[in-house]
């Protein structure tokens, strides 16, 4: 690796730790200046009032070497946008949707990958097939078969990886020798979930790829499920939707597809699952194009497959009134284990003054308590 190579790689592991993505302020400073001269403005602290808000907690934190040093050690290689393997016209749909007003749907800043580097060729027909943990055999079968024809037919399919449909879906292209990816929420030097271990060794062994935009040692999160999700609509032409609750990752992922212009599907269930309500609603209210085959799939996310996607209301919760900064302070915390603002602003990201203004504002609205060991999340909050 020449000396530029390196430079380069390590101003981009260092911004990929540093801020909690998708951190558009900071995103949108790396492409206006390089991304060299960003970290080293980052890390004198000379940087735009919005950029500090996403960076203000981390800057500090130096672990690019030995992020890069892990990652070697483990297998795996950092790709950045600098590199001709990246997905450029891929994610250049999310800087279109962020320039339309569209939040959270920021490009990567890096990924890191275990298995095959060339995401370019991988993701150039691709499909992802996304839907519930808790599926039944109906939904998994259909996955399933949905991934193994599909890559017959020259596709690579794209899903998170988690138990369920993401399983069934990885497991059925691999059945067909096909190129499977999965985008993780957590680093990659880790399995998750655990139970699939294997899965992803397979993956890799299969010429397939595992992939997320967070750095070695980074653990799983609710909101880092929520935010790679847009991750997998990128990445692909169209978005399968096999069996979803009426709240589901399932269905933000859908969301976040045709906001990003995406073809948007999903796939009928018996009228009387509960599993299959989201993918009945998506379809009623013309969200989603209805498919039951393969050849339909094909179809529609060819030169003639058109968006349908329209905006949905869903469910309230008490969570859904809190902006982004609070909902990531308040997903920092646990039910039991009190943290302190410090720890909670190295959890979220999120800097020690906006932490310390935070808490006191999800306390008054019945959400978090203080105790002698620190914040909590108060009994009966939503998780």
């Amino acid at each position: 690796m020449s000396r530029a190579e390196h430079s380069l790689l390590s101003a981009r592991a260092y911004l990929s730790r540093v801020a909690e993505p998708p951190a558009p302020a900071l995103v949108g400073f790396v492409a206006e200046h390089g991304a060299e001269r960003a970290a080293n403005a980052v890390r004198a602290g000379r940087v735009p009032t919005e950029v500090m808000k996403e960076v203000g907690a981390r800057r500090t934190v130096r672990r690019e070497e030995e992020d890069l040093q892990t990652a070697q050690a483990r297998g795996l290689r950092l790709l950045v946008p600098e590199h001709d393997q990246w997905p450029r016209e891929r994610f250049e749909s999310c800087e279109q949707a962020m320039a339309s007003g569209i939040a959270n749907v920021a490009a990567p800043l890096a990924l890191w990958i275990r298995g095959s580097p060339d995401l370019l060729t991988a993701t150039d027909s691709a499909v992802s097939i996304v839907g519930s943990r808790a599926a039944s055999g109906y939904g998994e079968q259909l996955a399933a078969e949905f991934a193994h024809d599909l890559v017959g037919r020259g596709f690579s399919v794209i899903s998170g990886a988690a138990y369920g449909i993401d399983g069934a879906a990885h497991r059925g292209a691999l059945a067909a020798n096909g190129i499977t990816l999965a985008v993780l929420a957590c680093g990659l030097d880790m399995d998750y979930p655990a139970g699939h271990s294997n899965l992803l060794r397979a993956i890799v062994a299969g010429a397939g790829t595992v992939v997320s935009e967070y750095p070695p040692g980074t653990p799983p999160a609710r909101h880092r499920f929520l935010v790679r999700n847009r991750l997998i609509a990128a990445l692909s032409a169209g978005t399968v939707v096999v069996e979803a609750g009426r709240r589901s990752g399932a269905r933000n992922t859908a969301g976040l597809a045709g906001a990003l212009g995406r073809v948007v599907m999903a796939a009928p269930g018996p009228a009387t699952s509960a599993l299959s309500v989201g993918c009945h609603e998506l379809l009623r209210d013309g969200a989603a194009l209805l498919v039951t085959t393969m050849a339909e799939i094909a179809e529609a996310v060819g030169p003639a497959g058109t968006n349908l996607l329209t905006p949905i209301e869903p469910t309230a919760r008490e969570t859904d009134r809190l902006n982004e900064e609070e909902l990531r302070v308040f997903e920092s915390l646990d039910t039991r284990r009190g943290a302190s603002a410090e720890e909670i602003s190295m959890r979220s990201g999120i800097e020690l003054g906006q932490v310390r203004a935070i808490l006191p504002l999800l306390e008054l609205g019945g959400l978090t308590m203080r105790g002698e060991c620190g914040w909590t999340r108060r009994n009966g909050a939503p998780r």
